[in-house]
């Protein structure tokens, strides 16, 4: 099998593209120092100022004059994952995957690439809130005729808490997991998404609002904290909150020296810093029946 027609930049866009569709965290934080990220190991230096004192001014008195000050904070490209595989030339005389073997399994390698990188970005989310002022703890929702209004409640009182900490309204999102979706779905209060977003429900997860609040369902969300937390947790926030950097490092094709086979291999760097934890909230939810 040939490697004339393997275009390795061609390859790399269709292998991030694979990335974004999988990616429902990604699309939920922002990119805002990604720049030019090359290796793992790399570094992206942010600065922050603070906020100037606003004083009260009395006539013919003097006004005080303060120095600018800054801080930095890192957002580090420590996460390194990779693919690689091999194409006997037998199987591809048989015809695997349609005659397209290495297309579709490079595909198959982006979607796998993702979902680890799903995992990670939602967990650095959530370690960053538990245990803050924004984490509302554990809510029992066990009773079986209230237990579906107060995940509906609590979703309520995710909002308030965001509100409390000046988070923009445009853009919010709660993330849940299947299990609490369904109980969203059993209460007449939840808009769920409607045919004209039916092809970006497919796409990256939305599913509907709740107290402003877009909702997205993840079957990547953390552990929970709390072991009585048995139907697993809610994390709301703003993509201010959370800045990630990634990049597809190599995806390079060859031929193996000691087989008559094609080999694929591919390199994905990233990292994240959730910069604003107050912009993020989190409940975990006790569904046991007593």
């Amino acid at each position: 099998m040939a490697l004339s027609n393997f275009i390795p930049e061609l390859w790399s866009a269709e292998l991030l593209l694979s990335l974004k569709k999988r990616h429902v965290a990604a699309g939920l934080v922002n990119r805002d120092y990604q720049g030019e990220i090359r290796r793992q190991g790399d570094t992206v230096h942010v600065t922050n100022l603070t906020a100037p004192t606003i004083g009260t001014y009395t006539k013919h008195a003097d006004i005080t004059v303060e120095d600018i000050d800054d801080g930095t904070a890192a957002l580090v490209i420590d996460q390194a994952k990779y693919f690689a595989f091999e194409v006997d030339d037998i199987e591809a005389v048989q015809q695997v995957a349609g005659g397209n073997a290495l297309a579709t399994q490079t595909r198959e390698a982006g979607y796998g690439l993702a979902d680890v990188a799903d995992q990670f970005l939602l967990t650095t989310m959530n370690t960053a809130v538990q245990g803050t002022g924004n984490d509302l703890g554990t809510v029992d929702v066990s009773d079986p005729l209230l237990g579906n209004a107060k995940v509906y409640d609590t979703c309520v009182d995710l909002s308030v808490v965001l509100d409390e900490s000046n988070v923009p309204d445009e853009g919010r999102f709660i993330i849940v997991s299947p299990s609490l979706h369904g109980r969203l779905l059993k209460d007449d209060r939840f808009v769920a998404a409607g045919d004209a977003r039916g092809a970006e429900t497919r796409g990256n997860g939305f599913i509907g609002q709740v107290a402003g609040l877009d909702v997205y369902k993840s079957n990547n969300l953390p552990a929970v904290t709390d072991p009585a937390a048995t139907a697993g947790l809610a994390l709301a926030g703003h993509r201010i909150a959370t800045s990630y950097a990634e990049q597809i490092i190599k995806v390079e094709a060859a031929r193996m020296e000691k087989r008559f086979a094609d080999m694929v291999k591919g390199l994905h760097v990233y990292g994240a810093k959730v910069f604003r934890p107050a912009a993020l909230a989190v409940a975990e939810f006790d569904g046991t029946a007593v």
